[in-house]
């Protein structure tokens, strides 16, 4: 095959033509990067004299092609519908990981590293040229470069290993077709829309009532709010919940123990008591203590309030029913705060929805961001991508084109089943930044739009601010592109703020039918009813940010604990209800597979996020001098300039808790 027939290899910031990729070019794809990089590791070991450009200049070039052609890859597994496609982009991308094991465990690079280190160059280095030699050498020796000779393929082998445990647990995840068969009585409650679109058989009318109507609801993310809200038969609730939590569970449960092991033996080799301690060592928390520390402060202050959000559920159960014996079940929670929030506030949440049409949202949305953040996007007309489904833009600063982003928004069979901000050029140097938003929001169907919930609206603002991140950074090094793992969200939370002020809501909110604003009335409404069962919440997120790290940090491989019995600790451990259910959320969370100790990272960042979020709160949420201030310090900065320096210059003092403190409101 030809190079240039080959969409994929074209000159620097030219479009891919994604609608003429083949399962036979992706493949041609990293063959082809796997010779241009092995060419300039070659180069680089033959260097006699060290020197910054030569060696780190060169390895972050290798880092920039394989990263560019690892996220091709797996971006096409995630949501390409050609089953050759999605085969060819794993197999690609464990190709490409595999090389990148070998590559930074190379002893001759290393050595190379380290002689520059002991050089007079290195003591002149500052900002971030000086970051880069720490951090690349630093990531050597975390990849197993002073290990003994048996030990590193030992190293090489348990990362290939673990690699293959993930792709093969998320395919398992992505692949569940899991569909909930309800009759008339089995949908009562649902929101009538919902119904028309998952309905599959007509019903007939006898006796004034009607019945033979069959509803097949698929089991994904897009239909677990509205049922479990909404439905007003508990055996409906019961069997969905079952159904989603035991997604991929007959595989995956088995896949999850087997890579949980190997994390542990590689940590073990690498001379750390536990994969969390190996883990954290380049996040901002550091070490294991700081974040049982965090979480258990957390857990001190969610506690009280997340118990009366039980008590307060559990009555309004018992009181619907009329029956004092029954007890509140993980099925009912989304239902009867719903049920709460109907009554209290009366507010509903599915008829809300009318207000938040996707495209409306959409554009108001990207109103906010360009204004907020001094940037200009263009829609692109008809562009070459994977599926018609998906959108493409253009962003321009002051006329100058600054990066591309893809939107894909919706579910489909065998696409990724959860919502990211997906990078595939990291915008090195002269490079473009170019990123996909991959959504599974709710589809539009023939008679209606895709109408946003609260939380989809939360989401969508949040997963663009990832796609800002990346579409701000213009860094002269690809390793630099990225910040640390457990700050990375703070730089997207802080966008979730914008849609609590109804002065920026209510810019998009329209009833798609008559074309009328949100009210603020039903705003104000709307506000003030998150704050039902908000401790319950906090406290089931906590419950997942200590079964991440009980199952990381806690590993007796003498005697391991199954990761059922682990969420059962966690149920005791916090003694607010009972979650388990004979259920196994741990068989289709992707954090868990693919982000492992992260998900304390959320809470993390949110520190920081709203403590950055002050000053738009002083300065106006739509001033642009703030947001461009806050693109180029915060957004563009990657590992450039340390972090905590960066957020305190953007600050103008240094960072505190008191705005997250404030914000729990517990």
């Amino acid at each position: 095959m030809k190079a240039s027939s080959n969409p994929f290899l074209v000159g620097r910031n030219v479009v891919v033509d994604y609608a003429k990729v083949t399962s036979r070019n992706v493949e041609n794809y990293a063959g082809h990067t796997i010779y241009a990089v092995t060419e300039i590791v070659a180069a680089i070991k033959k260097q006699k004299t060290a020197n910054f450009n030569t060696i780190f200049g060169a390895m972050d070039e290798v880092k920039n092609k394989m990263g560019t052609a690892s996220n091709n890859c797996f971006m096409l597994y995630w949501v390409s519908t050609d089953a050759a496609i999605r085969e060819k982009g794993l197999a690609s991308y464990q190709l490409l990981d595999s090389l990148g094991t070998v590559i930074y465990s190379d002893k001759g690079i290393y050595d190379k590293m380290i002689g520059f280190k002991k050089s007079v160059s290195y003591k002149q280095l500052k900002g971030n040229k000086k970051i880069l030699v720490d951090d690349m050498i630093e990531g050597f020796e975390r990849s197993g470069v002073n290990l003994s000779a048996e030990k590193l393929a030992k190293y090489k082998n348990l990362t290939k290993e673990i690699g293959e445990l993930s792709s093969s647990y998320s395919t398992n995840m992505n692949s569940s077709k899991e569909i909930l068969t309800l009759d008339e009585k089995g949908v009562a409650g649902l929101p009538e829309s919902f119904k028309l679109t998952y309905k599959v058989a007509e019903g007939t009318r006898a006796a004034g009532e009607l019945s033979g109507a069959k509803y097949e609801i698929p089991i994904i993310n897009s239909t677990s709010d509205p049922v479990l809200s909404n439905a007003t038969t508990e055996e409906t609730r019961k069997s969905y919940y079952i159904k989603f939590y035991n997604r991929a569970a007959d595989k995956n449960l088995a896949i999850l123990d087997e890579m949980v092991k190997k994390r542990d033996e590689l940590a073990k080799l690498m001379g750390y008591q536990t994969y969390a301690a190996y883990a954290l060592v380049p996040k901002m928390a550091g070490n294991p203590k700081n974040v049982w520390d965090f979480l258990n402060d957390l857990i001190s202050r969610s506690k009280e309030k997340a118990k009366n959000d039980v008590a307060l559920l559990d009555l309004e159960k018992k009181v619907e029913l009329a029956n004092q014996e029954v007890k509140l079940e993980p099925w009912d929670v989304a239902f009867y705060k719903n049920q709460i929030i109907k009554k209290q506030y009366q507010i509903n949440n599915e008829e809300l929805r009318e207000y938040f049409p996707m495209e409306g949202c959409l554009k108001g949305m990207m109103d906010i961001y360009q204004k907020l953040l001094g940037l200009e996007f263009k829609k692109v007309n008809n562009p070459s991508v994977w599926n018609d489904d998906v959108d493409m833009y253009e962003v321009y600063e002051s006329g100058k084109l600054k990066g591309r982003f893809y939107l894909d928004l919706f579910p489909r069979p065998n696409k990724e089943t959860w919502f990211y901000g997906v990078n595939i050029v990291s915008g090195k140097g002269k490079e473009i930044p170019v990123a996909m938003l991959l959504g599974n929001f709710t589809k539009p169907t023939k008679t209606q739009p895709s109408l946003l919930s609260q939380k989809e609206l939360k989401t969508l603002f949040h997963e663009f601010g990832h796609i800002m991140n990346m579409m701000s950074y213009h860094g002269e090094f690809s390793a630099q592109q990225e910040s640390k793992a457990d700050f990375t969200e703070a730089m997207s939370q802080i966008f979730e703020n914008w849609v609590l002020d109804f002065g920026i809501v209510s810019t998009f909110a329209k009833n798609y039918k008559t074309g009328e604003t949100l009210p603020q009335a039903t705003f104000d409404k709307m506000l003030e009813s998150k704050k039902v069962g908000s401790g319950l919440g906090a406290i089931q997120m906590l419950q997942r940010c200590l079964f991440d790290m009980n199952l990381y940090d806690k590993y007796n491989p003498a005697n391991p604990t199954p990761t059922d019995d682990i969420w059962q600790q966690t149920n005791k451990q916090l003694d607010v209800m009972d979650f388990y259910a004979q259920t196994h959320y741990q068989a289709n969370w992707i954090h868990v597979n693919t982000h492992p100790v992260y998900m304390y990272g959320y809470l993390w960042s949110e520190v920081y996020a709203l403590d950055m979020f002050t000053q738009f709160e002083k300065n106006g949420l739509l001033d642009t001098k703030t947001g461009v201030r806050y693109r180029k310090l915060i957004l563009a900065n990657g590992t450039q300039k340390d972090i905590v320096k960066a957020v305190n210059e953007f600050l103008g003092r240094p960072s505190d808790n008191k705005a997250y403190v404030k914000s729990l409101g517990l």
